[in-house]
């Protein structure tokens, strides 16, 4: 009798759990979503470091806009020329070409140019010192040197040298890693070209950037005379250049005195870091 009693419990159990299998066994293919095979194809494809240059969340959000048609082939930076032929190859469509971008520090505020307004004995990062009423740079746009940057470079592309972080552009996938680490926000994509360009973000009037760095552009408008093919404008009291219209002629390098213009080379130069985190 008692087998019953403990049999007929379990039976039950088994068979709602045998029906509920059923259930979910049909629902499944019922409510089943097409999976593009594609799309794994293309993740094989994508370099995988999940950056979001293309405007993404990942690789996989862009393979999938890819595969459904809602993104355009040429928005992997870091995967270049390569990664959009295979591309092509696989998902069809016109050969596509990619302007080559690096990623630049706006700034040129090593130590002999501008000063320290308090000795920062804080945790040795750019995120944590920029905390403290901005950092510990008279100029509130200067690079802080700690090496945020180079952290989370995945390229050993970044290096502090005096204090400013700089790139060298033959290791620079153009990732936007280190543009989106950086608390100050000087961090920019840039043309991989010969041209012109300010080594500067500050964006403060000419007498307050003279108090606080010598290489700082003021606004003073002389290269934006000088430039014959209107390629220099400034905006909120800092020169802007046009990497399009500019022809690398220099004539705005020779005429800026405060020295924060430079003609840019695409060379890979050699660095040594003085100082990280």
């Amino acid at each position: 009798m008692w087998a019953y009693e403990i049999f007929i419990p379990v039976a039950i159990v088994v068979g709602i759990g045998l029906l509920l299998g059923i259930v979910l066994a049909i629902a499944a293919i019922i409510l089943r979503v097409p999976v593009d095979e594609r799309v794994e194809s293309v993740k094989e494809i994508l370099p995988g470091v999940n950056c979001g240059a293309c405007g993404y969340s990942g690789c996989t959000g862009y393979a999938e806009a890819l595969c459904k048609g809602d993104a355009a082939n040429g928005l992997c930076a870091p995967g270049g020329t390569e990664v959009i032929g295979k591309i092509t190859e696989l998902l069809g469509g016109d050969p596509i070409s990619m302007t080559p971008k690096v990623a630049m520090v706006m700034c040129n505020g090593t130590p002999e140019h501008t000063a320290t307004k308090m000795d920062y004995q804080g945790i040795p990062s750019c995120s944590a010192a920029a905390m403290m009423s901005g950092g510990m740079q008279n100029c509130q746009y200067a690079c802080l040197g700690f090496g945020d940057c180079v952290n989370v470079c995945e390229y050993d592309a970044i290096s502090v040298i005096n204090n400013v972080a700089v790139v060298n552009p033959a290791n620079c996938t153009a990732c936007t890693m280190c543009i989106k680490e950086c608390p100050k926000n000087i961090i920019k994509l840039v043309t991989l070209k010969e041209q012109a360009v300010i080594r500067c973000s500050n964006h403060d009037k000419g007498a307050a950037t003279n108090k606080t760095c010598s290489v700082g552009c003021i606004a003073c408008m002389k290269c934006v005379k000088v430039c014959e093919y209107d390629a220099i404008k400034i905006e909120n009291f800092l020169a802007i250049i046009d990497s399009d219209k500019c022809t690398a002629c220099g004539a705005c390098v020779d005429v800026c005195p405060k020295d924060c213009i430079t003609l840019y080379t695409s060379e890979p130069r050699n660095v040594k870091e003085s100082r990280s985190a």
